[in-house]
């Protein structure tokens, strides 16, 4: 990309939100004829039409403290797992396993009340709040946005589990369930089981998350950092102090170890490829070590190179050649039978859904090794996951409401899995009931898939496509993760500096490489432990999340708007119908202190007041204009320049007047 493009684009986007600001502002200022010189900029909470994170005045640094404390404590770990990696698996274990007999349920609890949070969010006046300001609108068409949905839905799990895990299920029926392997019910089941670890649950997660960091960035006009959401529970002072910083470490960390469990699972699978095409007689570990080493040097070549734009047209083309695949699947395999089989299985998701959010512990040592193994697996795994996907989807769904965002975001993604996980398990299922091919449950994940290739017609060819879009994945991901974790390390910057980018891809490779040594021969053993003790710290901050952004929404001005709509609706039409019957009309009149459509709100309150306060890049106040878009001190939003500000004649202000401005 050139280093024109970013600049026009930038300023595209800075003009279309000054216009949004003085539109709304010049409405809103109709509205509020009375000066209230006791709110900040003489504006009523209420008419504040939001503030976007490209608006604010920041100055962007590393934080040495968080990149010093992740960078030390991942780069040792990486290190004791390379010279001792007995000891590292010992110690893992033993977390492991404390992790899933303390705290298993809370995996288990936080998925569903996570969504059931959504839900509530999406279907009350809360969901008609916007990701933006107001008027904004979406930064991208629906069918882009949808789109973009699709490409955070897409990923390694749908090559590496869509085959394997619902024969699995097939052949070893999930604790508690007793019916027969291998059974028409079991068919079903697998398939209701697999939908439950991949669908609104997850995405769920992802919503959550993603949601809470849009809201913080263009609505509330601070920077997309986990910490930021939490500046109305903590206050400015902790939530830019050690405990944002606390909070932000912990979503490297989840994101380090999670992204680096899908490159592992990558390279696993990249390897069994590697060894159907050369004719390998087995893969080894040396393998796996010298795929990651080249595939991290594709990475660091992209990270340095900054052709993000080439990395955009890699991810579409993984999406189209990854569907091509399912597609493939889908005309070469049982199609008739899949057709059947889809519907089928969807329903019995939706008919099973609540009976398998109450399997835990209680259900006896079987059910607690399922759910150790698989259900609290995929939990963690999405849990360390949301900040990286989170921030990616927050990032495309400027100007969506609430409702739109959390259905959207649960809903498209989901349903694409549904048919992608359908078919290819269905698939699996098939050729191992028919005893076409050697699929079986036997064998690996990675192994799965391409016997289920070998067992279809046409399709000998595939496992070279497989290797490449494998490639793509962890060369896109890695260069994604890796740049989250630096904005998250840089203050928020949304280009963070190469060099800590390509040091987070870099220690990414490590940690993967330590995990796959870790399981030896069942390496995925090691990528679930470290995933799941991983998580746990993250799992705490959704819990907060969910605090802090609910408290948030409750003074948002559309919300407050709307609580004084109705309050002065229901008082105006009582004392309408008292008074004149049928009769009647409102207007809007003053009425004593109290009485009025804000007698319930303290709108003068710091919860209200403080957030849209305008400051410099020091945190000092400054005049603002919301009707013009001007600030006092003559600061030019595309420029970043401050002019001179001239007084107009007869001017007066309880603050420093926007005025009009010179370049100095």
């Amino acid at each position: 990309m050139s280093e024109e493009e970013p600049r026009t684009r930038s300023q595209r986007l800075g003009e279309e939100t000054r216009r949004v600001s003085r539109q709304a502002g010049q409405a809103l200022g109709q509205l509020n004829p009375i000066s209230r010189s006791t709110y900040p900029h003489n504006i009523h909470p209420a008419l504040v039409p939001g503030i976007g994170i490209d608006e604010q005045r920041r100055r962007y640094s590393i934080d040495w403290l968080i990149f010093a404390i992740t960078g030390v404590l991942t780069v040792a770990f990486v290190i004791w797992g390379v010279v001792n990696p007995a000891s590292v698996g010992e110690v893992a274990g033993v977390a492991y396993d404390w992790t899933m007999v303390h705290a298993g349920w809370l995996f288990n609890a936080l998925a569903i009340v996570v969504l059931v949070f959504l839900l509530i969010l999406a279907f009350t006046r809360y969901g008609k709040i916007p990701l933006g300001k107001d008027g904004e609108k979406p930064e991208y068409s629906t069918f882009a946005w949808i789109a973009m949905l699709f490409a955070a839905g897409i990923g390694i799990g749908v090559l590496f589990w869509g085959p394997a895990e619902p024969l699995t299920y097939f052949h070893n029926v999930p604790a508690p369930l007793d019916h027969a392997p291998e059974s028409e019910q079991a068919l079903h089941s697998a398939m209701a089981q697999t939908y439950f670890h991949w669908g609104l649950h997850a995405w769920g997660i992802y919503a959550l998350v993603g949601g809470a960091v849009a809201y913080a960035a263009y609505r509330r006009g601070r920077v997309p950092l986990m910490s930021a959401i939490f500046e109305k529970m903590f206050g400015k002072k902790h939530s830019e102090g050690f405990a944002g910083q606390m909070i932000d470490m912990f979503a490297i960390i989840a994101t380090l170890f999670g992204t680096a469990a899908a490159l592992g699972i990558a390279v696993m699978q990249i390897g069994e490829g590697v060894v159907i095409v050369s004719g390998a007689s087995e893969l080894t570990n040396a393998m796996m070590i010298g795929i990651i080493a080249v595939l991290s040097a594709c990475f660091v070549v992209s990270a340095v190179s900054g052709i993000s734009r080439g990395i955009r047209y890699l991810s579409s083309i993984n999406i189209v050649l990854t569907i091509g695949v399912i597609a493939l699947f889908f005309f070469a395999g049982p199609t008739l039978f899949l057709l059947n089989l889809l519907p089928s299985s969807l329903m019995e998701y939706f008919g099973t859904m609540f009976e398998m959010m109450g399997r835990s512990a209680s259900w006896g040592q079987d059910t607690l090794d399922f759910q150790s193994t698989w259900t609290v697996y995929y939990w963690a795994w999405w849990i360390s996951w949301s900040p990286f996907v989170g921030i990616f989807i927050a990032r495309v769904s400027r100007g969506r409401t609430i409702r739109q965002f959390i259905l959207g975001v649960i809903l498209v993604p989901s349903s694409l899995l549904f048919v992608a996980y359908g078919v290819m398990g269905g698939t699996s299922m098939w050729l191992s009931r028919e005893g076409q091919g050697e699929v079986s449950p036997d064998l690996s994940a990675p192994q799965v898939l391409f016997a289920v290739i070998d067992a279809l017609p046409f399709l000998q060819w595939m496992p070279i496509v497989v290797v490449v879009i494998l490639a793509i994945f962890f060369i896109t991901s890695a260069d994604s993760a890796s740049v989250v974790m630096g904005i998250l390390t840089t203050r928020g910057d949304q280009d963070p500096n190469k060099i800590v980018v390509v040091f987070w891809g870099l220690v990414m490779a490590g940690v993967a490489t330590v995990m796959l040594l870790l399981g030896d021969e069942t390496a995925l053993e090691g990528l679930q432990s470290l995933v799941i003790v991983t998580a746990l710290p993250f799992a705490l901050v959704l819990i907060l999340i969910m605090i802090a952004w609910s408290r948030e929404l409750a003074t948002d001005p559309h919300a407050l708007r709307d609580h004084y709509a109705d309050l002065a609706v229901s008082n105006a039409v009582i004392d309408g119908v008292q008074r004149y019957g049928d009769d009647f009309a409102i207007e809007v009149v003053p009425t004593h202190p109290g009485e009025g459509a804000g007698a319930e709100v303290d709108s003068e309150h710091d919860d209200y007041t403080d957030w849209y306060q305008r400051t410099d890049e020091d945190g000092t106040p400054v005049g603002y204009d919301f009707a013009t878009g001007e600030w006092a001190d003559g600061w030019d939003p595309e420029t970043g320049e401050i002019g001179t500000v001239v007084a107009q004649p007869g001017q007066e202000s309880d603050e420093p007047s926007a005025g009009q401005t010179t370049s100095r």
